[in-house]
């Protein structure tokens, strides 16, 4: 189902795809928009090495939700800083590609859960995420992004 990847001496493997998406603090979900085009947006997120998946938070209402329940298949890109190699311009930059499917997390305490883990890795103090949650939890809605294929590449831009 899911095809090859043409360039296949520049694809990352596995280990390397998730040091990515463990590192890296941002992507961009592509969901089914509107009328057929795509709605893609930039989202912060975590990978949970204890089920493989990636979560994200957002509000209870609003396009990504109701496109979200309308079709579940989602794809999601995420790229490192890259780097460049002594004496040259390009860049090299390796990315990540994941082919998934979405669920709302209705269950509050999951939720809560993945929301002190996502804000543990973007806020300064684990007393400012226990502040954050306090106010706001009532209001947000947790996704969870299973992984159904998952691609990586190395690409010099040269």
């Amino acid at each position: 189902m899911w095809r090859k990847m043409r360039r296949w001496k520049q694809q990352l493997t596995d280990e390397e795809c998730v040091k990515i998406l463990k590192e890296e603090p941002r992507g961009v979900l592509a969901i089914n928009g509107d009328d057929g085009y795509p709605y893609a947006l930039p989202l912060d997120f975590i990978y949970d090495e204890e089920d493989g998946k990636l979560y994200f938070h957002c509000s209870k209402e609003g396009a990504k939700i109701d496109l979200l329940k309308k079709s579940e298949k989602v794809s999601f890109c995420v790229m490192d800083q890259g780097y460049r190699k002594e004496g040259e311009w390009a860049l090299n930059i390796k990315s990540v590609i994941i082919f998934g499917r979405i669920e709302l997390i209705r269950d509050q305490e999951r939720a809560i859960d993945h929301v002190r883990k996502l804000g543990t890795k973007y806020s300064p103090t684990v007393e400012y995420v226990e502040e954050e949650i306090k106010n706001a939890a009532s209001r947000v809605q947790m996704l969870a992004l299973t992984i159904d294929h998952m691609t990586g590449k190395l690409v010099n831009e040269s």
